[in-house]
């Protein structure tokens, strides 16, 4: 579709849909995308279009404004936006742009998480992916082609994952990446037994202290929480589908005895573990 909004030059189009009522539980999914030209002069402001946005400049400079603060985009960054709030953006020299607005179950999730890690103007980590995986789905529907939803998802998560690991990728090298991954597969092969913060530092070669700041942000929680909810993941499991005493599951679990399980585990799940086995949970 042609736009008629002013200072938006010619061979500019978008395209509007209506998703499923499958794809609204279940998946990610455009409502309109676009691929603009915007002249100098151009304005937007609105309260609220309920979406989110992704637009992802290609060339030029454009400003937008969330609240009280304006910020200046340029050509290879990408502007995150909750359109459910008020937003307004513009530009005072031209700017082309790839844009879409999309909605989903966890988009919400994915939004707050990225924004507030990174802002909502984003440098991706890999931007010429993020222009193929736009310029696709914008494709799709200028060529009429067939729209499976699953697949759209499937783009769009895929952006949403590399915008989400950009900083991660730019901060953590591919060794250090690397020797996290083996000691959470050590972890998860040997939960039973006792495990040192120094044992987990030497597989991933690193120092101790390097190693629990990667880990963490990597990982979300540091190493201990990470042993004890692996180990609490295996308790929970052996306490619905074994008839193991607690005290053998606790043992089992790597837990050095009874009490010690048993406090933890209420901590952790709110009930004790003979509880949570007669439980529906």
């Amino acid at each position: 579709m042609i736009s008629y909004e002013t200072h938006i030059l010619p061979n500019s189009d978008y395209y509007v849909y209506t998703p499923s009522t499958l794809a609204k539980k279940l998946f990610f999914y455009p409502i309109c995308i676009g691929s603009f030209r915007y002249e100098s002069g151009y304005r937007l402001a609105r309260d609220s279009y309920d979406s989110f946005l992704m637009m992802y400049i290609l060339k030029g400079t454009c400003f937008v404004t969330i609240g009280s603060h304006t910020m200046q985009a340029m050509a290879g960054q990408l502007i995150f936006l909750d359109c459910y709030a008020p937003h307004a953006y513009g530009t005072d020299s031209g700017f082309e742009a790839l844009w879409i607005h999309f909605d989903g179950p966890m988009a919400r999730i994915f939004y707050e998480t990225i924004v507030s890690e990174k802002g909502s103007l984003l440098y991706p980590a890999h931007p010429d992916a993020i222009h193929r995986s736009l310029y696709h789905i914008y494709d799709t529907f200028r060529s009429h082609a067939p729209i499976a939803e699953d697949q759209i998802s499937g783009t769009i998560t895929n952006i949403l994952s590399d915008l989400l690991s950009s900083e991660k990728t730019q901060q953590v090298s591919g060794k250090t990446q690397i020797g996290i991954s083996e000691a959470i597969s050590h972890i998860n092969k040997y939960f039973y037994k006792s495990i040192t913060l120094q044992e987990l530092a030497d597989i991933a070669a690193l120092s101790p202290y390097y190693f629990s700041r990667v880990f963490a942000r990597e990982t979300g929680m540091t190493p201990h929480k990470y042993l004890i909810s692996t180990r609490m993941a295996n308790a929970k499991f052996l306490l619905k589908t074994s008839q193991m005493s607690v005290k053998e599951i606790a043992i089992r679990s790597g837990f050095s005895d009874e009490s010690g399980f048993c406090t933890a585990f209420k901590k952790q799940e709110g009930m004790t573990p003979k509880e949570y086995r007669s439980s529906n949970c």
